[in-house]
């Protein structure tokens, strides 16, 4: 459990100070006023000033938070020079980009994950052939003769087989039927026979096999981190879009059914989730981290308020109308926003909880009380 919880941290820390080192990096370089950079959240540990920020630990250990002058809103008390460097009166153009930065810097961290992903465990190339990677016990393919290594050629009634998909399609279809298959084992071609199961078990398919058209490639060593790099640019655009769909169902689920769906998780259910994945080893530490970055990201550029987004769509509300939001109004949207977001996160650890400590049976003794 210690070392769950040390993970986790480590995790969390690189998320976060990533996102808000993003913020500092480019307030900086855009003439913006940092007053601290924090590792930790406070209360403070201690703190030192170098140059015109400060730096400071903190004792709660994760992640960190950037304060930048004026990104609350407009500083009576500056002086005409000062205002020069507070976020407030900078152009929309330099808010934005502040802003957007942050969460820029989650993707490339999604990114860089899943690129030393790839070049670790090779490139996804499909091989026109579709191999039996696995074959389960007490299965209609074990019974069949079909082995480990395996590739099927050729089904009769349909033809050659090249895609992993024409090969499931043409299973389903035959359910309860005789199919004749054509395999190639070494040098060697063989007949099998097999019947699909009709009501496979949990978690299985109609033969009992794990297949596979694709073959992890290593390309030579100048040129792995171009093909690594490209997709790990797929990967996290196709998580973003995952987590995009899963936002959308789970509105829709509040709305409609006024409940969250069983896959949300929140804190307590990432930290479960943590265990099983430091237990499996680095890839599979890195794939989590690399999955949670991009989810950060997409979350954070949502227009929502009290989220880099919802920060962006007064931005965007000042461009078309040319006026600003009132600081007051904006401010109390905010706080009102992540209220929403203290309240929603509250019911999700509520909902990670249940489903944590319900195989036990305690929240049925619980309720068994009232």
């Amino acid at each position: 459990m210690f070392l769950t919880i040390i993970v986790f941290l480590i995790i969390l820390s690189i998320l976060v100070l990533g996102h808000e080192a993003g913020h500092y990096f480019m307030a900086k370089r855009l003439g913006v006023k940092v007053e601290e950079f924090g590792f930790g959240y406070p209360p403070r540990i201690f703190g030192k000033k170098i140059g015109e920020t400060i730096y400071s630990l903190n004792w709660l250990p994760f992640g960190g938070f950037v304060r930048i002058l004026g990104e609350d809103g407009p500083e009576l008390r500056l002086s005409k020079r000062a205002k020069k460097r507070a976020f407030y009166y900078k152009p929309k153009r330099v808010r934005a980009v502040i802003l957007v930065t942050g969460v820029v810097i989650n993707v490339l961290i999604g990114v860089l994950a899943f690129t030393l992903i790839y070049a670790r465990t090779g490139i996804p190339t499909k091989t026109d052939e579709v191999k039996i990677v696995e074959v389960l016990d007490d299965s209609p393919a074990k019974g069949a003769g079909i082995e480990k290594g395996d590739v099927v050629v050729f089904v009769a009634g349909a033809g050659e087989i090249k895609t992993a998909q024409k090969f499931i399609e043409i299973v389903s279809q035959r359910d309860g039927e005789k199919i004749s298959l054509t395999i190639r084992r070494g040098e060697e071609r063989l007949d099998k026979e097999v019947v699909p199961r009709k009501e496979p078990p949990e978690d299985q398919g109609p033969l009992g096999v794990v297949i596979s058209d694709t073959e992890m490639k290593f390309y030579p060593l100048w040129l792995m981190p171009f093909y690594a790099g490209w997709y790990g640019i797929k990967e996290a655009l196709g998580w973003a879009v995952m987590v995009v769909l899963g936002v959308k169902m789970m509105i829709w689920e509040l709305i409609t059914r006024g409940a969250l769906p069983k896959g949300i998780a929140g804190p307590v259910g990432i930290l479960q989730i943590t265990s099983g994945v430091a237990r499996s080893g680095l890839l599979a530490t890195l794939q989590f981290l690399g999955i949670l970055s991009v989810n950060l990201a997409v979350i954070n550029i949502m227009p929502f308020p009290a989220l880099d987004g919802g920060r962006l769509l007064f931005i965007g509300f000042e461009a078309v109308f040319g006026r600003r939001v009132r600081p007051k109004i904006e401010r109390w949207i905010h706080i009102i926003g992540f209220a929403f977001l203290i309240s929603l996160l509250f019911l999700v650890t509520i909902n990670d909880v249940i489903r944590v400590i319900e195989p036990w049976g305690i929240f049925q003794r619980i309720k068994g009380l009232f």
